[in-house]
């Protein structure tokens, strides 16, 4: 999966001929997932038309500020586009509409929206090879830079004209890499590798028969997609759940058992700089498995139990340089219980969750945690989504990380 999934994307054109790539480069951005919308120069629409553009973006085209809908005129908020996307590009831009941006002259819809952006603009220009050579063209592009903006340089080929040089803009392909790159290079987990575990893991009493947990598996799954959106390789371990997750950035290794969960956890360990131990795992397990299913009968049935392994204790013992997080479901002493877990097993943070917390705990769809660092610092949160405590989790991941 690209990091461009889910990424809602705002894409400018100005009146270039290069303005006929725009249907290729809408059709790579939502081939990797990201949410398109496109805002048109008027001129523009002389070399594109924006039916074409609405029918691949699947979305209304912007190019004016009123639109005339059935009798009536809308208002076409640049202020609201500007602040729905995550980023802007500006493809094709040409000498005219580089100029304007870089003066803040503001006579179209395009300007008015870049103009009121909050979000990072990238801008691929276009235009003949002297213009682009022009002292006027490159002190734009300079003061473009310096606003921050991101500049997708030109290539050197066959121009309109029928000259050869440079000038042309960027293929589609080449500027979907170059953003994915960019993005990727400012996300605060690039270069990191993670393990986190999810799920509860069954332990066999018979070929049919199991001890288990109700855990879904859900907080564990949705640690690991954030964790990939921040950039991060991720080895997700679960156990049994139903959850789904579908990103070249998370690996998924499916175990049954806690010792089968143990096993991968030590596989990995060594490799990972960051691990996440979310898993509700079995503390016990049957001493024995029967090989034939267990016949009911009237007589009372016993079944011996002897401890699983500790895998967060186990991986503490053996850190070296890795962040390691645990988490702790209790019922009684919270805080106090799980403080002695950071100490006990050589925790960086513990993620605590009670049962007695209304909406929170197993087979919800929201959470509520109370996050311990290693100096006992505790930092409390409301109940929220699992996705939105995956979020408050890593942000305070990354800020120790940063420390």
């Amino acid at each position: 999966m690209s990091v461009l999934s889910g990424k809602k994307v705002l894409l400018g054109i100005s009146a270039g001929i290069a303005a006929y790539k725009t249907a290729f480069l809408i059709r790579l951005f939502v081939k990797a997932g990201a949410e398109v919308k496109v805002v048109m120069t008027p001129a523009s629409k002389e070399f594109v038309t924006p039916l074409t553009l609405s029918a691949l973006s699947n979305n209304p085209v912007y190019y004016t500020f009123v639109a005339q809908e059935e009798h009536e005129e809308l208002w076409q908020s640049h202020v609201e586009l500007g602040l729905w996307a995550d980023f802007m590009l500006i493809a094709p831009a040409t000498a005219n509409t580089l100029a304007k941006m870089s003066k803040g002259t503001c006579d179209n819809l395009l300007l008015a929206t870049y103009l009121s952006a909050k979000c990072p603009v990238y801008f691929a220009p276009t235009m003949d090879l002297d213009m682009y050579q022009h002292p006027s063209t490159k002190e734009n592009i300079e003061i473009l830079q310096s606003f921050g903006n991101v500049f997708i340089p030109a290539t050197s080929g066959e121009l309109a004209s029928g000259l050869v040089g440079e000038g042309r803009m960027a293929e589609p392909e080449d500027i979907v890499q170059f953003i994915e790159s960019d993005l990727l290079s400012k996300l605060p987990l690039k270069n990191k590798k993670l393990l986190i575990t999810a799920g509860p893991t069954y332990e066999a009493i018979d070929p049919v028969r199991f001890i288990g947990n109700h855990s879904s598996g859900k907080m564990g799954f949705e640690l690991a997609k954030k964790a990939a959106k921040l950039g991060a390789q991720v080895i997700l371990v679960s156990g049994p759940s139903n959850e789904q997750v579908n990103n070249s950035f998370i690996q998924r290794v499916d175990v049954i058992s806690a010792e089968e969960m143990y096993n991968a956890c030590h596989q990995y360990y060594n490799s990972v700089d960051i691990a996440i131990l979310s898993a509700a795992v079995a503390d016990y397990k049957p001493a024995k498995i029967s090989t034939e299913k267990i016949k009911k009968s009237e007589q009372q049935l016993s079944i011996d139990l002897v401890p699983t392994k500790d895998i967060l204790a186990s991986l503490g013992k053996i850190k070296k340089n890795q962040f390691l997080i645990g988490f702790a479901l209790e019922t009684q002493n919270e805080i106090e219980n799980a403080i002695k877990k950071i100490d006990a097993k050589n925790l960086d943070l513990i993620v605590l969750n009670s049962l007695k917390d209304k909406g929170a705990g197993f087979k919800q769809e929201t959470n509520k945690v109370t996050i311990i660092d290693k100096f006992k610092k505790i930092s409390e949160f409301s109940l929220k989504s699992k996705e939105a405590v995956a979020s408050d989790i890593f942000d305070i991941v990354i800020s120790k990380l940063n420390e």
